[in-house]
C-alpha cells in the first residue's frame, strides 16, 4: 500500500504538469481565444489612407484589411509549394500569400512590383532568383516593404501605432495586423503560419520578436 501511495504522489503531479502543458499549447494555437475589442474601446482613432489604388471606393488601408479577411475566408491550408504562375491556384498557401492577396485586393500586385524592384536594384535582393516565388519569400518582402512602405514602431505595446491593414514581419514569418485587439489593446494578427493553427486571427502579435512594422500608404 505504501508503494502505491508513493507512486501516486509521483504520478499525479507529473500528470498535472502534462495537462497544464497541453492546455498552454492549445491556448497558443488559438483553441481558447479570449475577448476582443475594437479601436473605439481604447479611444484609438482608426487610420484611413488617402489613397485608393484600385478605385473601388475603399481606401487602401481598409482595402488591405478587407482583402486579407476575404482571402482567409477561403480557408487556405498551410503548405509550401511552387506555382508556375506565381500565385497559388488551389486550396493551399503560406504566410506570404496572406499579405500578397491582401495587397492584390487593394490594387497592388506584389509579384509585379517586387519583380520590377529586383530589376531596378538587384543588389538589394540577394535571395531573389525567380519572380514566380520571389514575392512569396519573407526575406524579399522585408526588403520591398523597407524600400517602399512607411516603417513604424516594432513595440506591440505602443497600441495606438498599430492599425488594421498594417504589415508585420518576423523572422521567416509575415502577417497583416487585425483591427481587433486583446484586453490590453494589443492588436491581433491575421496570418497563416502552421497546419496546426486553429483559426487565422490570433492574439499572437507579441509572441515573437518583431523585425518590421509597415504601412503601405
Amino acid at each position: 500500500m505504501s508503494h502505491s501511495r508513493t507512486l501516486l504522489r509521483i504520478l499525479l503531479p507529473a500528470a498535472l504538469l502534462l495537462i497544464l502543458a497541453a492546455v498552454f499549447v492549445l491556448w497558443r494555437l488559438g483553441f481558447f481565444p479570449g475577448p476582443t475589442y475594437d479601436n473605439a474601446h481604447f479611444g484609438i482613432e482608426t487610420y484611413h489612407s488617402a489613397l485608393d489604388a484600385d478605385g473601388d471606393g475603399l481606401d487602401d488601408q481598409a482595402d488591405i484589411l478587407a482583402s486579407a479577411r476575404a482571402y482567409l475566408a477561403t480557408n487556405p491550408k498551410y503548405k509550401s509549394q511552387y506555382y508556375a504562375g506565381g500565385w497559388p491556384d488551389d486550396e493551399y498557401g503560406v504566410c506570404t500569400d496572406v499579405v500578397a492577396f491582401a495587397l492584390l485586393g487593394a490594387g497592388y500586385d506584389l509579384r509585379e512590383l517586387l519583380a520590377a524592384d529586383v530589376a531596378a536594384a538587384p543588389e538589394a535582393y540577394p535571395d531573389a532568383a525567380d519572380p514566380n516565388i520571389d514575392f512569396r519569400r519573407v526575406k524579399n518582402l522585408s526588403v520591398w516593404f523597407t524600400r517602399h512602405a512607411q516603417a513604424l514602431t516594432t513595440d506591440p505595446e505602443d497600441i495606438a501605432a498599430w492599425q488594421g491593414g498594417d504589415i508585420v514581419i518576423y523572422h521567416e514569418h509575415i502577417g497583416v495586423v487585425s483591427d481587433l485587439r486583446n484586453s490590453r489593446g494589443v492588436a491581433l494578427l491575421l496570418h497563416n503560419g502552421s497546419p496546426l493553427q486553429n483559426g487565422y486571427e490570433q492574439d499572437v502579435l507579441a509572441d515573437k520578436p518583431i523585425l518590421g512594422h509597415f504601412r503601405l500608404s
